[in-house]
């Protein structure tokens, strides 16, 4: 047995109890699990400060001498604040303890020479330390070899153990129970000491040419480093493994279909896609419109399966695209569909498509849950005779008796809200695997796009079609409020209609769902000469489609909602998008909020409403939102601001992003690094079986399981 796998509960220090508590707290099971969970910051413990040298704002520090003596003062029932007042003969300092005083009175000995290491800030004019790390002061190690730069009187002598002592992420229950940075330290330690030299993962010939050091020296050097520059030689050799493997499993999941998989052959471009160019182009293509037919024009012709994601940002004319790659698939003999997540959605995309199509003899159907009896039968013997041609729906599609009698094309559409398996359900309905088209209006960073959807090929629409006027953004606090409704008073006078969104970022928070109710009456006072429709993720699905339709039909003038009107919801005549505590949101999240307005030809506004009190780094997200309509320059800056695991749409794609210390938006070239490797790795040996790559297949078996998330799309 491989001594990583070895249960986490056999290590000295640790026991049943603890491993309990490291197991549910932080997914730390075995000694491999602990060896990965790597500190989040080291600090310099080499450098020992005088009382004399303190300052508030100095960062953690660490100080010799001695405590002179405790003091406790009361602080409300069965709660005390212990104070111990320590000095170095410099001067005279205070440690602090709010929790765990008297464990400390009991502990430290008044006399008794200490290492002191904390954060110093000032309370009452005097330097304090809450909550430090003490230790016993040894004098078994010159000062001048572990603390060259120290400043201890000259007959002093200290054991420094560390130059940079790593810190790890703890939860509260841990530390209740104990279970400190320090304690975790401690068992990685431990580890240490029992581990035999790890084995290699990667090869000798990758790891000399990339310059990387070896998987045993990262990781005892990650966490136990003697300098700044070994630290980032461990990162750089442990990121880079940990991207690389995530790319090789995705290269060669693709590899592996293209040659198992022959799609069907799109020989022509005939008389159903030139009639429609032709005759019924409601306006000319962009060139990135141009551009985008002409690959999957290539794809669909080249006798693979097309694997293709569209990107781009709302009203860049994806649906177009899509019906134009539907109908040279209509012109080979073949049938199309278009997935959709949501019923609005779909109806949008039936009723958009039928637009386009009029006057011309295609049959196209809807098949929703909503669809029932004769009418859904008629459908169903539709597909199954070839009669019906393009089929738009929702997950009802991929319901058993739902049959094609010539599948040759799929479009998804906002594909992050469909599982696997899903997807799979409607490949399976075809002799061949139909060819696949992606469609996100979510713009994803490049990084981000090579690791979550690294099996398909990208294209990206990143013009607007002519005439389509950006929407002016603005950033209004709170107590604004009275003159922009002034504003929002005269655009419905003008014809307009307009979304107020709150925020209700899960649907289990009773005080957001308050919030949107509070601010529904609110509003239902601030206009009451106008009518209004109220939506939310708790309501029952055909509530929710009968307060839009009253809203699409132009029945209500405003429509009061959460996010559940993120995706799907095309209103052409509503020009004002009105959000209310926008600092809860994401950069993505606000920009496909924004995408609801801006459809018509009329000027659009979004308005983020905030109160007085931001972070920073709200003010960098709104700030950012108000300058640009970039989706993707967007999305970069969300992905740096976020994290890759936060951003909409990533959670649900049904990839856990579980790197443990890569970082997708700080790490880009390494991503493109560790793909390129693997990019030629499988090219090099697409079968898997070259003995020159062998250790590689033996650790990406090993990997398999928690690999799997990162599986494909197709």
């Amino acid at each position: 047995m491989n001594i990583l796998d070895q249960d986490i509960m056999y290590l000295p220090g640790v026991g049943p109890n603890r491993k309990k508590m490291l197991s549910k707290e932080l997914g730390i099971e075995t000694y491999g699990d602990l060896l990965e969970y790597y500190p989040y910051k080291h600090v310099d413990r080499s450098r020992v400060y005088t009382v004399h040298e303190l300052t508030g704002d100095m960062p953690f520090v660490q100080v010799v001498g001695h405590i002179l003596s405790f003091e406790t003062f009361p602080m409300g029932p069965r709660k005390e604040r212990v104070v111990a007042h320590f000095t170095d003969g410099t001067g005279i300092m205070d440690l602090v303890w709010f929790n765990g005083g008297k464990f400390a009175a009991r502990t430290y000995k008044i006399g008794q020479e200490y290492l002191v290491f904390g954060r110093p800030s000032v309370f009452n004019n005097r330097i304090q330390v809450q909550h430090p790390e003490i230790d016993e002061w040894k004098e078994d190690t010159p000062a001048s070899e572990s603390a060259p730069e120290g400043n201890l009187p000259p007959s002093a002598t200290l054991h420094l153990p560390l130059r940079l002592q790593p810190y790890y992420n703890t939860t509260e229950k841990m530390k209740k129970a104990g279970l400190t940075s320090r304690t975790v330290e401690r068992l990685t330690k431990t580890l240490m000491e029992k581990l035999p030299p790890l084995p290699e993962t990667l090869p000798d010939f990758m790891i000399s040419r990339l310059h990387l050091v070896s998987r045993d020296e990262a990781f005892r050097t990650i966490h136990y480093p003697q300098s700044a520059k070994d630290l980032e030689r461990a990162r750089l050799r442990l990121k880079f493994e940990e991207l690389f493997y995530v790319q090789l499993n995705i290269i060669r999941y693709a590899s592996d279909q293209r040659r198992k998989y022959r799609g069907y052959v799109f020989t022509h471009v005939g008389a159903t896609f030139n009639d429609f160019y032709h005759n019924h182009l409601p306006f000319p293509l962009t060139e990135a419109q141009k551009r985008v037919m002409r690959e999957i024009r290539a794809d669909v012709g080249s006798g693979r399966q097309m694997n293709r994601l569209l990107q781009g940002d709302v009203g860049s004319g994806k649906t177009l695209v899509a019906l134009m790659s539907m109908l040279i698939a209509l012109d080979n003999g073949y049938q199309a569909c278009i997935m959709a997540p949501t019923e609005i959605l779909a109806e949008q995309h039936l009723k958009t498509i039928m637009d386009f199509l009029q006057g011309m003899d295609i049959r196209v159907a809807l098949l929703t849950g909503i669809v029932k009896g004769r009418r859904r039968q008629e459908i169903l013997d539709g597909l199954l005779d070839g009669t019906v041609q393009i089929l738009v729906g929702t997950h009802a599609v991929i319901e058993d008796t739902v049959q094609f009698a010539r599948l040759g094309l799929v479009v998804v559409d906002e594909q992050h809200r469909f599982g696997v398996k899903q997807r799979a359900k409607l490949w399976n309905k075809s002799q061949n695997p139909p060819h696949v088209l992606v469609m996100t209006a979510t713009p994803i960073p490049r990084t981000l796009a090579m690791t979550l959807y690294g099996d398909l090929d990208v294209s990206v629409i990143d013009e607007l079609p002519p005439g389509r006027k950006p929407v002016m953004t603005q950033h209004v606090y709170d107590r604004s409020l009275p003159s922009l409704y002034d504003s929002i008073r005269r655009q419905i006078h003008q014809g307009r209609q307009v979304y107020f969104v709150f925020p209700l970022i899960e649907e289990s928070e009773k005080t957001d769902l308050k919030n949107l109710e509070d601010g529904f009456e609110a509003l239902r006072l601030v206009f009451p000469e106008f009518r209004l429709s109220k939506v939310h993720g708790k309501m029952k699905p055909a509530e929710k489609e009968a307060e839009m339709q009253k809203f699409v039909s132009g029945e209500t003038q405003i429509l009061v909602a959460t996010t559940v009107i993120e995706v799907g919801v095309n209103v052409p005549n509503a020009s004002v998008m009105v959000i209310f505590e926008a600092q809860r949101f994401g950069l993505s999240q606000l920009h496909q909020l924004r995408g609801r307005v801006g459809r018509g030809a009329d000027q659009s506004y979004c308005i983020l409403v905030t109160n007085m009190k931001l972070s920073n780094e709200t003010r960098k997200r709104i700030d950012i939102m108000c300058e640009t309509n970039d989706g993707f320059r967007i999305a970069e800056a969300d992905l740096k601001l976020r994290g890759p695991g936060d951003l909409e749409g990533t959670q649900q794609s049904g990839m856990a992003f579980d790197l443990k210390i890569a970082d997708i938006a700080r790490d880009g070239q390494l991503v493109q690094m560790a793909r390129d490797e693997a990019r030629q790795i499988i090219e090099d040996d697409p079968l898997c079986t070259s003995e020159r790559y062998a250790i590689l297949w033996r650790r990406l078996k090993e990997l398999k399981k928690s690999l799997d998330n990162w599986g494909a799309i197709s």
